[in-house]
């Protein structure tokens, strides 16, 4: 009796793992991505025009106090200003790091970023909160279509460092075995600008 169980039980969550896959092939990228990354805790801030980026960055620095942040980019910098905050070359643990990314990856609502963001330094290294400012441009599917970006972008020189963020939630244990020793999570706010 328990083998005609498990064959039935078996085939019952094989049916279960097919029809999610086919939501997902019918969900928008963007959706999909909104839908892992929030389901995750991820903080989602939609924008459809810069002014709105400028306003959402002022209420998020204000609402947790910050009064600098590390950032690596001079663009970003820029917008820092804007938001009459100031930008610290040296990262501490009580300051966000505000970066922007690769890739949003829709199957799992994880963030690619490379060594154009985060220069030699580990995921594991950096603050636990982060502030990244992505547009929808950057959306695709899975990995495999991060990495094909990435390679067809940086023809010259290929980014080193490549790394996800799949949590967030900083203090939550994770049982996966392939990623133990890898805790990459963080206290995210992704400012998502509409660029499509």
């Amino acid at each position: 009796m328990n083998f005609f169980k498990k064959i039935f039980t078996t085939s019952k969550n094989k049916d279960l793992e097919a029809n999610e896959v086919k939501e997902d092939i019918d969900i928008p990228l963007d959706k999909n991505f909104v839908t892992k990354f929030t389901k995750k805790n991820g903080k989602f801030l939609y924008c459809t025009h810069q002014e709105e980026v400028n306003q959402n960055l002022i209420h998020i620095l204000q609402e947790n106090s910050w009064e600098k942040a590390y950032c690596l980019d001079s663009d970003l910098q820029k917008l820092l200003l804007i938001a009459n905050s100031s930008t610290s070359g040296t990262q501490n643990s009580k300051i966000p790091f505000f970066t922007t990314c690769e890739y949003l990856i829709a199957k799992d609502g994880n963030i690619m970023f490379t060594s154009n963001q985060l220069g030699e330094q580990r995921l594991t290294d950096l603050p636990i909160n982060f502030i990244v400012f992505a547009k929808t441009s950057q959306i695709v599917n899975d990995k495999g279509d991060a990495l094909i970006g990435i390679n067809s972008k940086n023809k010259q020189e290929i980014p080193t460092n490549i790394g996800a963020i799949k949590c967030y939630t900083p203090n939550k244990k994770n049982n996966d075995f392939m990623n133990y020793g890898n805790n990459n999570s963080k206290n995210l706010y992704l400012l998502l600008l509409e660029d499509l």
